[in-house]
């Protein structure tokens, strides 16, 4: 009757993309590992990285994510890695697969949402099956985003 409760850390975001879910229709969201340096590791957990303008693409059968920005590790000296370099990510085949043919066949993209460290303190990246929004559909979610924050003041308001 003794339940062990695991004691849950909170995931550190290093990195979030929040104009993504503004300038895409966000579908189905998966987890992802990354492999990083040494120095990568000890600049992410700085918490100075983007992914704002960041993607990811299959090639070989393999996802690399493009266009992610890691800062230097200034300690390192010349052991240092580039800041934008493709970076592997790792995926079960099956995910992998899954990805490719949407971006292949629907004309979705592949967008990375955060960079976070999970609860044993590894960095995963948080991707998403994107479709891009026309500048109509932007300007109809600033709407409802607008009402939704009136009509949540008018209900504490009244209530």
């Amino acid at each position: 009757m003794s339940e062990k409760k695991k004691k849950e850390l909170p995931r550190k975001v290093v990195a979030d993309n929040r104009r993504a879910r503004f300038d895409y229709e966000i579908g189905e969201v998966f987890e992802a590992g990354i492999t990083l340096t040494g120095t990568e590791v000890k600049s992410l957990r700085s918490g100075k990285a983007t992914v704002g303008e960041s993607y990811a693409a299959a090639k070989a059968g393999e996802m690399w994510l493009y266009n992610a920005f890691i800062p230097e590790y200034l300690e390192a000296n010349r052991f240092n890695h580039e800041t934008r370099r493709p970076r592997k990510l790792l995926l079960h085949k099956r995910q992998i697969t899954k990805l490719a043919h949407a971006v292949e066949r629907d004309g979705m993209t592949v967008v990375a949402l955060k960079i976070y460290f999970n609860e044993q303190g590894r960095a995963k990246v948080e991707l998403a099956l994107a479709k891009g929004r026309k500048a109509h559909d932007k300007r109809e979610a600033v709407k409802e985003r607008d009402w939704g924050r009136d009509k949540a003041r008018l209900m504490r308001e009244r209530g």
